[in-house]
């Protein structure tokens, strides 16, 4: 059974920053490309980033360019979102997912419960 369980949201001001991790279990998670989603109220899911098997290759979305950063760590079966410069924008549920490549942002796998983020003074 396939398994993601994301952490570590919570309340920031902006211009702070986040940590959010994702626990998978139940797949061969070295070999999928893995990224991040958020949906913001009343939005559709969007993917944030995404990072290829063996980490070098990712891929950002333009609204976060340069204030996130992901990362994995395949021993743990773990990939994490190393968030900055937080944005009011940038208030959602994140989830992680496995996708087919970094040209093809489809979920495969069921949704976790994802984790809140909230930007706000």
């Amino acid at each position: 059974q396939v398994q993601f369980v994301e952490s570590g949201g919570g309340l920031v001001q902006p211009g702070g920053s986040l940590r959010l991790s994702c626990a998978a279990s139940g797949i061969i998670f070295s070999i999928y490309t893995m990224a991040w989603y958020r949906q913001a109220p009343g939005k559709q899911r969007e993917l944030v980033a995404a990072i290829a098997p063996g980490g070098r290759t990712k891929k950002y979305a333009d609204s976060v360019k340069g204030r996130f950063t992901i990362s994995r760590d395949d021993a743990k079966n773990t990939v994490v979102l190393q968030m900055n410069s937080l944005k009011p924008e940038d208030t959602a549920v994140y989830y992680c997912n496995a996708i087919p490549g970094l040209g093809v942002p489809a979920a495969l796998h069921p949704w976790g419960q994802g984790t809140l983020v909230t930007v706000s003074s």
